[in-house]
C-alpha cells in the first residue's frame, strides 16, 4: 500500500482559511457586542440585564478563544516553515497529528460558535 504524501503547502493552505474565518468570527463579535450596548440602554428588567450579561461573558470567552486558536495556527505554520527550510515539503507525522488535531478543534470551535450566535440571534428578536 502507498503511503499518501501531505505537503506542506496544503497545510498552509487551510491554515490560511483558518485564519480567515476567525478573523470573521473576531468582526462578528465587535457587531454583536454593538448591538448589546444598544440593548443596555433600552432595557432596565433585570432579566434581560442578566441575559446581556451572559452574552457579553460569552463574547469574550470567544474573543480569547479565537485567539488562542490564531495562535495555534502561528505556532503551527512556524513549524512547518522551519520543516521547510531542512528541504522537507511533506509534512511528518508528529507535525500531521498536530494538525489534524487543530482540525478537530475548529470544527467542534465552529459548532459552538454557530449555536452561541442562534442562541444570540434568537435573542436579538425577542428584544431588540
Amino acid at each position: 500500500m502507498e503511503k499518501e504524501i501531505i505537503y506542506n503547502e496544503n497545510l498552509h493552505f487551510e491554515h490560511k482559511q483558518w485564519q480567515s474565518e476567525l478573523a470573521f468570527w473576531e468582526d462578528e463579535l465587535k457587531s454583536f457586542t454593538k448591538r448589546l450596548e444598544e440593548l443596555v440602554t433600552k432595557w432596565t428588567k433585570k432579566e434581560v440585564l442578566t441575559q446581556l450579561e451572559h452574552f457579553q461573558n460569552e463574547f469574550i470567552l470567544q474573543d480569547g478563544i479565537i485567539d488562542k486558536l490564531l495562535e495555534e495556527i502561528e505556532i503551527h505554520e512556524s513549524r512547518i516553515a522551519g520543516q521547510s527550510l531542512t528541504g522537507e515539503n511533506a509534512i511528518d507525522t508528529v507535525l500531521m497529528k498536530g494538525h489534524l488535531d487543530f482540525r478537530n478543534k475548529m470544527e467542534t470551535q465552529r459548532q459552538i460558535y454557530a449555536d452561541l450566535k442562534k442562541e444570540f440571534f434568537k435573542f436579538l428578536t425577542k428584544y431588540m
